[in-house]
């Protein structure tokens, strides 16, 4: 029995989706209207590349004392400028009641004071596309794989094996 891992499983790979969001469109609004209009249950998103004008990094300052994680324990850091879309990763796993949960994390460069400075942290709401933003998601079948609460944490996280999904 596995020590160090939480859950494990393995999903079929089903297809690979991909979206071009139109430029001023909030990106994980875009990535959740893909996720819907594509009836994706869940996935991967294996790469998100283009131009962002504004983005919003949320980190980690701090491990809490307690759980779940709260604001004051966060960073925010909000840039207004033109940014490259370097990384874009994450996971999107069915909750229960049916709606797809989508977590994921980005890395963006810009330029500052001539020299290029790259940040990243988990997307939130506030992120908006610049030009020519695109994403591929690789749908896995949902059977496997859901988001449900932690635990210790207490906040939904993605959990492997079920073998029936929560279905």
């Amino acid at each position: 029995m596995a020590k160090l891992i939480a859950s494990i499983g393995s999903q079929q790979a089903r297809r690979v989706v991909q979206l071009r969001a139109k430029p001023g469109a909030p990106l994980l609004a875009a990535i959740e209207e893909a996720v819907i209009s594509e009836n994706i249950r869940a996935g991967v998103i294996i790469s998100g590349l283009g131009a962002l004008e504004k983005a919003v990094f949320r980190n980690l300052k701090r491990f809490p004392r307690e759980f779940p994680v709260k604001p004051a324990d966060r960073l925010y850091l909000e840039v207004m400028q033109p940014m490259e879309l370097v990384s874009l990763t994450g996971w999107i796993a069915p909750r229960t009641g049916g709606k797809a949960e989508i977590h994921a994390h980005f890395a963006a460069s810009l330029v500052q004071e001539e020299t290029v400075v790259t940040l990243g942290g988990h997307l939130n709401a506030s992120t908006v596309c610049g030009i020519k933003v695109v994403v591929s998601i690789l749908e896995v079948a949902a059977a496997e794989v859901a988001a449900l609460k932690d635990p210790d944490t207490l906040t939904n996280d993605i959990v492997f094996g079920l073998g029936r999904g929560i279905d």
